[in-house]
């Protein structure tokens, strides 16, 4: 019977590669990497957006320092939208998302988050319904309204920074009148339910292209019209104008 062993100093050869395996150069290879954290934008000297995660990925957070506001903006998955970009506006607040023409929105400086929705023509080159993001070329937020352009020049905005109270829950109601066929309708739009369509209703929710408006029940909304007609001029702003990331942070 074959018997095999090692003698003293292979033994101990042995016990230190496997120390040194385990344990590494530098430190447990076991140990969980810690995510890098960047600022990826500045609004001003008080107010930014953090991206925690590796390669330009990951969740992205708000901080105000002045009112004291760290909210969750994204819990993963955030990319940094690629375009120019500048938000002028404190109370209201656009962030884009990388790859889409959605952003998510906060109407109260950051505290809280929701989801946009876009609407524009189903026959516009820069894409159906809403813009596709190879066509983006800016978004910009002032007067606590945002302005989405494309190449192609046209443009998508959110509402006035209101809410109409007609269609609000326990509102009055709107009524309207419409000509079909040479005759003339009369008809009323209700007030929303609590919990029905309240995040479509509400200002700055809603990015819309004003091309559309004549043959949707927003031109009705008080916060629908009189819509500037193109990007206001920003002025004093001190911000970033485009996001930024180093890809290789915490590699």
């Amino acid at each position: 019977m074959l018997k095999f062993g090692l003698n003293k100093h292979a033994a101990s050869a042995l016990v230190g590669l496997i120390v040194l395996t385990t344990s590494g150069c530098s430190g447990n290879p076991l140990k969980k990497r810690q995510k890098p954290v960047q600022v990826v934008y500045r609004f001003d000297d008080h107010r930014w957006l953090e991206l925690h995660g590796f390669a330009c990925e990951g969740a992205l957070w708000f901080v105000d320092e002045q009112r004291d506001i760290r909210s969750e903006v994204s819990s993963q998955f955030y990319r940094i939208f690629t375009h120019p970009y500048i938000n002028a506006s404190e109370r209201y607040i656009a962030v884009p998302w990388w790859n889409s023409s959605g952003m998510t929105i906060s109407r109260d400086y950051g505290r809280t988050w929701m989801y946009s929705t876009v609407k524009g023509r189903e026959d516009d080159e820069a894409g159906s319904d809403s813009p596709e993001y190879e066509n983006i070329k800016s978004l910009t937020v002032v007067n606590d309204q945002g302005f989405l352009l494309t190449k192609q020049g046209h443009l998508y905005m959110s509402s006035l920074p209101f809410d109409d109270p007609r269609i609000m829950p326990g509102g009055e109601g709107i009524d309207y009148s419409y000509t079909f066929k040479g005759k003339v309708y009369h008809d009323r739009l209700e007030a929303i339910r609590p919990g029905k369509g309240e995040n479509v209703s509400r200002w700055g929710l809603l990015y819309i292209d004003p091309r559309i408006l004549p043959v949707r029940m927003e031109q009705y909304y008080a916060n629908f019209q009189n819509l500037p007609t193109r990007v206001p001029e920003v002025t004093g702003y001190t911000g970033w104008t485009h996001m930024q990331c180093d890809m290789k942070a915490g590699m």
